[in-house]
C-alpha cells in the first residue's frame, strides 16, 4: 500500500484529504508544518508528499530544497492555492513531480497520484 504524507498549514483541509485518500486505500498521514514533516519522514517511509507552497515559517520551497539536500527519493506533488506559472516552474525545477491548484478536484488529484506512482514502474 502506497504511503502519502500531506503537508499543509490548513488542518481542516488535511483532515478531509487524509480521510478521502484513506477511503480509497492509501496509507496517509498529515502534518501542518515543515519541522513535523521532516520528523515524520525520518521515522517513516513515504511514497508521495502532497505539499502546500504557501505556509507560515518554512514554506514549500524550503521543504523542496531540504528534500534535495537530504537526498530523499519520494515523489512530491505540489497542491497550492497560490498557483502561478512561475511557482509551478520553480517547484518542478526543484524536483516536484506535479503541480495542482486548490481548490483541488479529487478525481484529478487521484489521477495525478496514480500517474506519479507509475513513473517508478
Amino acid at each position: 500500500m502506497e504511503s502519502i504524507l500531506i503537508l499543509d498549514d490548513d488542518e481542516k483541509l488535511c483532515e478531509v484529504l487524509n480521510e478521502e485518500l484513506q477511503e480509497i486505500g492509501y496509507d496517509t498521514n498529515y502534518v501542518t508544518n515543515a519541522d513535523d514533516a521532516f520528523k515524520f519522514i525520518e521515522d517513516n517511509k513515504i511514497d508521495i508528499l502532497l505539499l502546500d507552497l504557501k505556509m507560515p515559517g518554512k514554506d514549500g520551497f524550503y521543504v523542496l530544497k531540504e528534500i534535495n539536500k537530504r537526498g530523499y527519493l519520494f515523489k512530491v506533488i505540489v497542491l497550492t492555492a497560490y498557483a502561478d506559472v512561475r511557482s509551478a516552474i520553480e517547484a518542478t525545477r526543484m524536483g516536484a513531480s506535479d503541480f495542482l491548484s486548490k481548490p483541488y478536484d479529487f478525481d484529478e488529484l487521484l489521477i495525478t497520484i496514480r500517474k506519479v506512482l507509475q513513473k517508478d514502474t
